[in-house]
Parts: C-alpha cells; sequence; structure tokens
C-alpha cells in the first residue's frame, strides 16, 4: 500500500454535502482506504476567478493505485459530480488534488506532486496539517505544520473557519 494525501474543495451547489460524499467515495476497498479525514473548513476564495467561498478538506489514504491511477480515478469522482474545467482556478463543483505521493517527487504531463502551490495554500495546509503534520516536503524538507506555521506568519490574505466534524 502506499501512502498520498488528498486535497478536497467544492464552492458550488452543496459544497458541504458533496465533500462529505467524496469522503465515503474514497473509502473504496481494497484499491483506496481511508486511513484519516480531516474536518471541513470554510475558506476564502483565492484566484480573481475563483467565486465565491469553498468548502475544503483532506483525506489521508493508503492505495493500491499507482500515482496516474489515482489521478484517473479522481478525476471519474469529479466527471461524476458534474465537474466541467472552464476558467483555471474558476468556481467549481468538485476539485480533488493529490497533495502529496509517498515521500518522493512526481514531475509527469498531467501530475505534479507534492502539489506545487500547496505551501502557498491556506485551505490546503490547515486540514492537511489536522490529518499529517509530520509529513515532510520531499523539495523543502518542511513538514506540513512548519508550512502552515510559516504562511500564518504572513499576510496571505486568506480566511479560514473550522466547520464542525
Amino acid at each position: 500500500m502506499k501512502r498520498a494525501a488528498i486535497g478536497i474543495g467544492s464552492n458550488l451547489g452543496d459544497s458541504i454535502g458533496i465533500c462529505r460524499d467524496v469522503f465515503d467515495l474514497l473509502r473504496n476497498p481494497p484499491a483506496i482506504d481511508i486511513v484519516k479525514a480531516s474536518s471541513l473548513y470554510r475558506t476564502s476564495p483565492v484566484g480573481s476567478e475563483a467565486g465565491g467561498w469553498f468548502i475544503n478538506g483532506a483525506a489521508l489514504i493508503e492505495t493500491l493505485l499507482e500515482p496516474e491511477a489515482l489521478l484517473d480515478l479522481l478525476l471519474a469522482i469529479e466527471a461524476r459530480f458534474g465537474r466541467v474545467r472552464t476558467i483555471k482556478w474558476g468556481p467549481r463543483i468538485l476539485d480533488l488534488d493529490i497533495l502529496f505521493y509517498e515521500e518522493v517527487p512526481i514531475d509527469l504531463p498531467r501530475l505534479k506532486a507534492p502539489h506545487p502551490l500547496m505551501s502557498e495554500r491556506l485551505f490546503v495546509l490547515m486540514p492537511l496539517a489536522e490529518i499529517a503534520p509530520d509529513w515532510i516536503h520531499p523539495q523543502t524538507g518542511l513538514s506540513v505544520r512548519e508550512m502552515l506555521d510559516r504562511l500564518l506568519r504572513t499576510d496571505h490574505g486568506q480566511l479560514i473557519e473550522k466547520l464542525e466534524k
């Protein structure tokens, strides 16, 4: 089994319900097993095209799937919820990202992991710190907790509030 973390986000429709449904869909043994699921967070949009506030979370998983097969499964789940990719960083019914896969960098045309912008995104780091605070970024050598602490000390302009579990 390989260890990975998945970022979950939605800002269209019943975003809380959608994110909870995704946690249920990721409990899909034997291909995927959720080790830990974060709380959900209400987060301000990042980027001028993002639209309204998001609901975000993260899941720490174990999987038999190789990185691109995992990506294909996540894209299929997005499509199941009606995700259509039109505007980069625009409003979306569902966004699923591989935040990390094992402790090695992945640089493929379709997949970059760890997620290239994770150290700048409070909506990624806050839920990820809840479930994998000690995971070490293979390129920076920083833990998720250290990346979160650094971001919190800057004027990042991002707002976040934890929702009840």
